[in-house]
């Protein structure tokens, strides 16, 4: 069965991650960070990718469903979240071919939109999600590892 889950790694570690991955059923983790890079051990993307490979879970990037740095920083200065919804659903829709992209991987896969936030209230992965439920009819679940 497919499904569609949104997972961030704020506070997680690696083994709470994963574990929440596994019970979820995910196939396919996609890397919606701009930058597939982080401070914290183990969640860059090669590590990353190795760990979940071990797990047998599929790693994907996709840079290009990422918050371009300028939205991000508009929203570290300000804490405008409208604004930064608003700026990124516009690039968004700059991107559909790489969302038609997710919804044909769902065709067969469960897959999971990783970004860095805990909440998804404040993470552009929720409008990636809503998009591609929009189109499938498929109903996101949000992780909290």
């Amino acid at each position: 069965m497919q499904r569609l889950v949104t997972i961030g790694y704020e506070r997680a570690t690696m083994e709470a991650f994963l574990q929440a991955l596994q019970v979820a059923g995910i196939d396919v983790l996609v890397d919606v960070r701009q930058a597939p890079v982080s401070r914290r051990a183990g969640f860059s993307r090669r590590q990353l990718a190795d760990a979940l490979a071990a797990s047998g879970i599929e790693y994907r990037h996709e840079g290009a469903l990422g918050a371009p740095k300028p939205i991000r920083d508009a929203v570290k200065a300000g804490g405008d979240y409208a604004t930064f919804f608003q700026a990124y659903e516009a690039h968004l829709a700059t991107r559909s071919d790489r969302v038609d992209g997710l919804v044909s991987d769902l065709a067969d896969s469960s897959v999971a939109l990783m970004c860095y936030e805990r909440d998804v209230a404040i993470c552009h992965r929720g409008t990636v999600a809503r998009e591609i439920g929009r189109r499938t009819g498929l109903e996101p679940v949000h992780l909290q590892p």
